[in-house]
């Protein structure tokens, strides 16, 4: 019998474990090779069929085992390339990586462990296939499908997290990079508000000892109005006289068709205000728009379609004096811009108690006047260079007239100042954030330093922050034209930049 040299090797090795039994079954005679290179092998066999065919089987089965050898040994060898393909790769890349940010941790996919787990895979994969095609029973089968589907869900999972790794690090880095900017700028601003803030003592109840307003704190939302959702418009606060003789909250909703003042209520206290409790509750009947305020127990408001100007005592609710105010429009004639019906709106601060509104000489501009809270009676006017519709509120602080306009639905600026003391006009740029679009009434309490804002039936208020004496206001002032005057002579309005005194 002639055979390749290895395959007889393992034959003969393989030979005597299967005839181990039977020794006497078999002679064999092993001679030199002779001149072709080729080994002749005589073997002296028993006349038994059974035992050639198991020497057959057995051959065939060393066949077979020789070539999944040489089968997994090609498969060993293509691993190793792509090894040494991947760790070259991993190199280049972690150099890359170091150049473009040092320091920088090495990601998953380039780490040796996991590309050892991803061979892992494809290997459970190919034998799991291999494992298929041998199956030969349905419960086999049932079993060795599940193997694969997790097999497959675990590579789309592995693969997943190589190719994400990397940008999500990045993108990680780029949100750190964001939010450290952001906490530096947070840093530089209250570097900056520190060194401009009040910095002497706490300024006492209807002090006036400060430079102007600088800043308007965040909103506090305190409640919704007693009467509900659907009274958007409205008008709160407390007493704006330096010096209130009591510590009075007031809330006074008007109708739903947001222009007629009927009904207000009287809270003792603040805790009396959140809880609803311990409240007077009036009928007004003659109210017109929001522009109400409250000043040394008197509620100050626009009578019902005209230009008068009506006051209540809140002590009785009894109307004690109504006065026409000379030249003031009404009837929603020059309101704020979408908070109508405020033709007249009133305002007290340290200084006393103010109107604002517009006259037909003043095509729409706001016109200041401070009035005799006891008669009503304008003492002083000042014109001022705002259109008033284009405004969408204003308030008095220590004389000194602070002009809204809105940005967006959600925040407010107090963009214009006009200091009555000096006749100056200012540009501000004062933020003022808002939970709701409009405000309708705002009111500046003198003994807390807060504003009071009705928010589209909301009660809102604002902490206010002032300027040092030293810095005053801190923008240039708007040139007026030459030959102008503001003030009036008492009791009649001032004229309108422009006009000439006859």
């Amino acid at each position: 019998m002639q055979s390749d040299p290895a395959l007889l090797a393992s034959f003969l090795l393989l030979l005597p474990l299967v005839l181990l039994g039977q020794p006497q079954l078999v002679r064999s005679t092993l001679n030199s090779m002779d001149e072709s290179g080729t080994f002749q092998c005589v073997v002296h066999l028993p006349n038994n069929s059974i035992f050639l065919q198991q020497l057959e089987l057995l051959q065939s089965t060393l066949q077979d085992l020789i070539g999944k050898y040489e089968q997994q040994l090609s498969r060993a060898k293509e691993y190793a390339y792509i090894t040494e393909d991947q760790d070259s790769r991993t190199l280049e890349l972690s150099h890359m990586l170091d150049s473009r940010n040092p320091g920088v941790t090495e990601s998953q996919s380039d780490n040796p462990a996991f590309n050892l787990l991803r061979l892992q895979l494809e290997r459970a994969q190919e034998l799991a296939a291999q494992l298929q095609t041998k199956a030969g029973v349905s419960g086999a089968m049932e079993l060795i499908h599940q193997l694969q589907n997790q097999i497959i869900n675990a590579s789309l999972v592995l693969k997943l997290l190589a190719d994400s790794d990397y940008q999500s690090f990045r993108t990680l880095q780029e949100e750190v990079d964001v939010l450290e900017g952001r906490l530096s700028e947070c840093e530089r601003e209250k570097e900056q508000e520190q060194s401009s803030r009040y910095t002497g003592p706490p300024l006492a109840p209807g002090s006036c000892t400060h430079g102007g307003l600088q800043k308007v704190g965040r909103p506090l939302v305190l409640k919704l109005n007693w009467r509900g959702l659907q009274y958007k418009a409205g008008a709160w606060g407390r007493d704006s006289a330096p010096n209130p003789s009591s510590s009075l909250y007031w809330v006074s909703p008007l109708r739903a068709d947001g222009r007629y003042f009927d009904y207000y209520r009287l809270h003792k206290s603040y805790d009396d205000l959140v809880l609803l409790k311990h409240y007077e509750q009036w009928k007004m009947g003659y109210g017109d728009g929001s522009g109400n305020t409250v000043y040394k127990n008197f509620m100050y408001f626009n009578y019902y379609g005209t230009r008068d100007m009506a006051k209540v005592d809140l002590s009785s609710n009894t109307l004690v004096l109504r006065r026409s105010l000379p030249g003031a429009t009404y009837n929603n004639r020059f309101s704020y811009a979408a908070v109508p019906w405020t033709t007249l709106d009133f305002a007290g601060d340290e200084k006393g108690l103010w109107v604002l509104y517009a006259t037909e000489e003043s095509k729409g501009n706001l016109v200041i006047s401070r009035l005799n809270d006891s008669t009503l009676e304008v003492e002083q006017t000042w014109y001022t260079s705002q259109y008033k519709p284009a405004l969408s509120g204003a308030f008095m602080a220590c004389g000194v007239l602070y002009a809204l306009r809105s940005l967006s639905t959600r925040q407010e600026e107090i963009f214009y100042a006009y200091d009555t003391s000096t006749s100056q006009e200012y540009r501000l740029s004062i933020r003022l954030d808002k939970m709701l679009e409009t405000l309708h009434g705002i009111n500046y309490c003198p003994w807390d330093h807060k504003l009071y804002v009705y928010n589209d039936g909301f009660l809102i208020n604002y902490d206010l922050t002032f300027l040092t004496l030293q810095e005053k206001l801190p923008n240039s002032p708007i040139k007026k034209p030459s030959g102008t005057s503001a003030l009036s002579k008492p009791g009649k309005p001032a004229r309108p930049p422009g006009q000439e005194t006859p």
